[in-house]
């Protein structure tokens, strides 16, 4: 049984504000650029029904939850175009995480608690890494899942479509491309 759209539901953005700077960065730059649009056709539509947006990012060593700094950290001319069309607003919740869920030692859980949500829409990259850990410790706190395919973006093609499979097969979540999550 997959998961469906609830007025409970929010939306989490994993990891988009990055600074690239590691071996395969260059390669996942240009798939997280497909995935932008998407992504932020989602926000629109969750802000537009007054649901929560929340960014859940690596901290890279400034481990304060402050936007602006960790994007100061990450601007350089791969993450530019990334950062500059998906940046938080003054209405949207940023988190830091210091491993690959965005559960893990963060308030995630408690805020969507008292958000009362119900639903997880989960967007960002890696999709083989973050996005699947995350999607674990989401499952397994009961919640709804909700990653549509072209909103995640892995390194290795073969590795997504795993990781795809894994979350639909045993998270059960609707991984429907993001252009059917607000079907009526």
């Amino acid at each position: 049984m997959t998961a469906s759209f609830k007025n409970k539901t929010a939306l989490l953005i994993i990891d988009m504000i990055n600074d690239f700077q590691f071996k395969h960065g260059p390669i996942l730059v240009k798939k997280t650029q497909d995935i932008v649009l998407p992504i932020l056709h989602l926000k629109d539509e969750m802000n537009q029904r007054g649901l929560p947006v929340i960014y859940i990012n690596d901290h890279y060593q400034v481990r304060q939850a402050d936007y602006q700094k960790i994007s100061d950290h990450c601007l350089n001319q791969l993450s530019e175009p990334i950062i500059s069309q998906l940046s938080p607003t003054n209405d949207d919740y940023f988190l830091i995480k210091p491993k690959h869920s965005a559960f893990y030692g963060t308030s995630l859980d408690d805020l969507l608690h008292q958000l009362k949500v119900e639903s997880l829409i989960i967007t960002g990259i890696a999709g083989n890494i973050c996005v699947l850990f995350t999607a674990n410790d989401a499952y397994m706190r009961e919640y709804d899942l909700l990653i549509p395919q072209d909103c995640i973006a892995s390194v290795n093609p073969d590795d997504q479509q795993f990781a795809l499979k894994l979350m639909k097969n045993v998270l059960k979540a609707d991984i429907n491309p993001s252009k059917d999550i607000f079907k009526k």
